[in-house]
């Protein structure tokens, strides 16, 4: 099997590799994004004209999901709707596909599993079976379905679509040329778009975001979020206050999607952050990991290091050499008013009778 740097493919797609071989790369690329564009064309078309047989759930189901590779927030957004349908008694389950997982739950579906313990979490690849399981084994009144925008076998009565206001569009390329998974047309098939990480741009970006979805998706609702840094835990999964960060001196890592939306939060939150190490997406870290971590920790000079809870949950661990290790646990916060979300997801409470975009 080839194995891919994940770095170096970002670096090439964003045009930061110069060169003529990068140059000849990038051609390659776009090549084989042509290819991949018909065969989401015909896949979703397929479904569009009830070619592929979509199935419902007898309960009603949310799903969660974007337009591009990488991490745009869908694990605190899943966390976000769960807590909300909990507060009101409604009996949840997410499910998700597990990237990652072999064989075992994956990082992700380990913290919801630690910040929701009352509320099961299924994986498997076959999310039509996991509803039906959900429905008819753990008496499930919704369901939400984590990364599902693609996932089009099973119907969902809300759609909802994240943007990473760091990079809202992957590059304005389809995979493998860009990080695009379908044309950003496609997110008018969402009832409500959610622009994550909203805090981290300027007004000025925020704006042409929202030119640029309101040309693609029409008058669909159209919230901010940001990542609101709430306690760190350690190992044990034990919190702490996020007192006396203001001022410190930390290093950090980290092995998810989007490895500069968590750099940025800490830039703005710790006193200097003085080393960052980025590692691939669900990376699985071994004993020779946590050694080079605990090496390089020390090299800095800090007694501190952050890391985020999709990691800490893999390595389960409260120091690296003579530092301190925590996760910084952040959840949703919409900015300003969430009643648009908040009237769509009202529609799915028991008692309800809201209808459905399919």
């Amino acid at each position: 099997m080839i194995r891919i740097d994940p770095d170096a493919f970002l670096r090439l797609v964003r045009g930061e590799t110069k060169g003529p071989v990068a140059c000849l790369g990038r051609f390659g690329l776009g090549l084989g994004s042509v290819g991949y564009r018909a065969a989401v064309a015909v896949r979703n078309a397929a479904f569009d004209r009830g070619l592929k047989t979509i199935y419902r759930a007898s309960v009603p189901v949310i799903s969660v999901g974007n337009v591009t590779l990488g991490g745009t927030g869908k694990t605190p957004m899943v966390e976000w709707l769960a807590r909300w349908y909990r507060e009101r008694g409604v009996r949840v389950c997410i499910i998700s596909r597990g990237y990652g997982q072999d064989g075992a739950i994956n990082d992700e579906g380990l913290v919801l599993e630690e910040n929701l313990p009352d509320v099961p979490h299924l994986q498997d690849p076959d999310r039509v079976k996991l509803a039906h399981v959900a429905v008819e084994e753990l008496e499930t009144e919704l369901i939400i379905l984590d990364d599902g925008f693609q996932h089009r076998r099973l119907a969902r009565d809300l759609d909802l679509v994240l943007l990473d206001a760091l990079d809202p569009f992957g590059l304005g390329r389809l995979f493998p040329r860009g990080l695009l998974r379908e044309p950003v047309s496609s997110i008018r098939r969402g009832h409500a778009v959610i622009l994550s990480r909203a805090d981290l741009v300027s007004d000025d970006r925020r704006r042409e975001i929202r030119a640029e979805v309101r040309r693609r998706a029409g008058a669909v609702p159209l919230l901010e979020a940001r990542h609101r840094p709430r306690d760190l835990v350690d190992g044990d999964g034990e919190p702490s206050a996020l007192d006396g960060l203001s001022g410190a001196r930390v290093a950090a890592f980290c092995g998810i999607g989007n490895p500069e939306g968590f750099r940025r939060t800490l830039e703005g939150l710790c006193g200097e952050v003085v080393g960052f190490r980025g590692f691939p997406d669900h990376h699985p870290y071994t004993a020779d990991d946590v050694d080079s971590l605990g090496r390089w920790a020390d090299g800095l000079g800090v007694n501190l290091v952050l890391t985020t809870q999709k990691d800490l949950v893999k390595l389960r661990t409260s120091t690296l050499g003579d530092a301190r290790l925590r996760a910084l646990r952040i959840e949703l916060e919409i900015l300003e008013s969430a009643e648009p979300l908040e009237t769509l997801l009202a529609t799915l409470l028991p008692g309800s009778h809201g209808g459905s975009k399919d």
